[in-house]
């Protein structure tokens, strides 16, 4: 089973990096990528200040992205620490759920893996979700998580 992790390394996604690994029943055959997106920052002019500016905030956000990524690895192999796991990274620049459904496309995932920021109707509407649009143009299944009251980040694994 190949599972793609799509994280933005908000706490609803770091939520989903903690818990998906208990809707999956043998993690020994499982492949597992871990995608951060990022996105590109177009300058307002040509002005000098506007260009350097752009370029900057651009690069920490793939910074960032990097870091987020690394983080969502290093949960999953505390999830599984007596296991060897076919785990990779990827950072991509793009709009995050074109990203993320053309990587899964691309990869042949069978799953993916997102968080939800539990946003009603209009907010959705208003600022878009990426896990609906996921949902709607995936090749393949898609387990959203919700950040629970209840969740504890210091869970022990069951």
């Amino acid at each position: 089973m190949k599972v793609l992790i799509a994280t933005d390394g908000s706490t609803f996604s770091q939520t989903a990096v903690k818990k998906w690994y208990r809707f999956v029943a043998k993690t020994e055959v499982t492949a597992i990528k871990i995608v951060s997106v990022y996105s590109a920052v177009l300058p307002i002019d040509t002005f000098a200040p506007s260009l350097e500016y752009a370029e900057e905030f651009e690069k920490a956000q793939k910074m960032q992205a990097v870091d987020f990524a690394e983080k969502a690895a290093d949960e999953v192999r505390v999830c599984f620490p007596e296991s060897e796991l076919d785990l990779t990274t990827e950072i991509v620049i793009g709009n995050p759920p074109q990203v993320i459904v053309e990587t899964a496309k691309e990869w042949n995932a069978d799953l993916i893996i997102t968080g939800s920021h539990g946003r009603g109707f209009w907010k959705r509407m208003l600022l878009g979700s990426v896990s609906d649009e996921v949902i709607h143009h995936a090749p393949c299944s898609v387990l959203v998580i919700r950040q629970t009251k209840g969740f504890s980040e210091n869970m022990q694994l069951e």
